[in-house]
């Protein structure tokens, strides 16, 4: 194997082991039992448990990010929320390892899944922004529903990936009717009624 087939076989190997049982309870031990090599090949290549999960961690944020931003080419709200909650969910359709992992408890600050729903809001802000402009509502206010938005959309991806129903479609068809249409009714100004 060269050097870089060997990197990719620990990244897949870690990404299964990570996925199934948690950062903490693998070990250096099994994750070099897995791939058939000694534990220095894997500190050779990450320098240690932590450097291989950060790798892995990493790529999942980018790959579910792209996915996402790629996901966003329509005009319409209703029709981007769609496209949004779709991408989510064929990615957790589609590489459930890669899920899991980021859902996990990380010990990689920047590697958690919290970060990762701040930069999708981030990307997701500027288009609320522009839509709250076009309908007069205060555009200062696109970053917190940026974060409500994303936020609800990525714990019912959590929630999905272990029950996997109703299916996808269905799941994805209820969150854009819910934030579609409580979107088509918000108030300027909303206040609380027990206030």
């Amino acid at each position: 194997m060269t050097a870089q087939q060997r990197r990719e076989q620990l990244l897949s190997v870690g990404k299964s082991l990570f996925a199934a049982r948690g950062y903490e309870a693998v070990t250096m031990e099994e994750i070099a039992a897995a791939a058939e090599v000694s534990k220095p090949v894997v500190y050779e290549h990450f320098g240690g448990k932590e450097g291989l999960y950060a790798v892995i961690v990493d790529r999942e944020l980018q790959t579910l990010l792209k996915r996402i931003t790629d996901a966003l080419t329509g005009e319409h709200p209703r029709l981007l929320l769609e496209q949004a909650g779709m991408a989510l969910f064929d990615y957790i359709e589609g590489d459930t390892d890669g899920f899991r992992v980021l859902v996990r408890d990380s010990p990689v600050p920047t590697g958690s899944f919290a970060s990762l729903i701040v930069e999708v809001a981030a990307h997701v802000e500027h288009l609320l922004a522009h839509q709250f402009k076009t309908r007069g509502y205060n555009t200062k206010l696109a970053p917190m529903y940026s974060q409500m938005l994303v936020g609800m959309v990525a714990l019912t991806g959590q929630w999905w990936l272990d029950v996997r129903k109703p299916g996808k479609d269905e799941v994805v068809a209820h969150l854009v009717n819910l934030t579609y249409n409580g979107f088509s009714h918000l108030e300027h100004k909303p206040t609380l009624d027990g206030h």
